[in-house]
């Protein structure tokens, strides 16, 4: 895909390249920092809503058991919320599967409900042991790329963050 259809449609160039590597099923909670890309994802595969971020995880870790490669779509709060699902199944147990997390709380989203853990949301994830990278839309398919490696050939949880204007939201 060339640089400037990155730029221009990065939710586009995300979806077709996860779906692509053979990233699926998708589960997710509803993020407007996300909705360009749960969108493009409810249409292409049938993303899964999940009321919560935990409850998500579990499921993810049941379909990776069940040898896919799944991806949970949450916000950088939600990401709070499944920690213990995240600490205490995912990462000592190794289970593969994609985080693909909003970043509130990081300009230009400056709501304080949100700013501890737009701080908190890469140190947490390092200290979990749970690769991240920052989503750039020049960037976007090596990401995924490197995304992959670790999911389906280490077999072990990673995670893609999105910053709040990747997509196009404003605050």
């Amino acid at each position: 895909m060339t640089t400037s259809l990155c730029i221009e449609n990065p939710a586009a160039v995300l979806s077709v390249h996860l779906l692509e590597t053979g990233f699926g099923p998708f589960f997710g909670t509803p993020c407007g920092i996300l909705a360009p890309l749960y969108r493009r994802l409810e249409d292409e595969s049938g993303l899964q809503t999940v009321p919560r971020e935990d409850n998500a995880v579990g499921v993810a870790a049941g379909a990776a058991m069940a040898g896919r490669s799944p991806v949970v779509l949450m916000q950088n709060s939600g990401l709070g919320q499944s920690v213990n699902a995240l600490a205490s199944l995912v990462v000592p147990y190794e289970i593969p599967m994609l985080l693909i997390v909003s970043l509130r709380g990081i300009l230009p989203d400056t709501t304080p409900e949100n700013a501890v853990m737009g701080r908190l949301t890469e140190s947490l994830l390092s200290d979990l042991g749970i690769p991240a990278e920052r989503l750039r839309a020049d960037a976007m398919t090596a990401q995924v790329d490197r995304a992959h490696e670790i999911v389906h050939e280490q077999r072990r949880p990673a995670a893609l963050l999105v910053p709040p204007a990747l997509f196009g939201w404003q605050a």
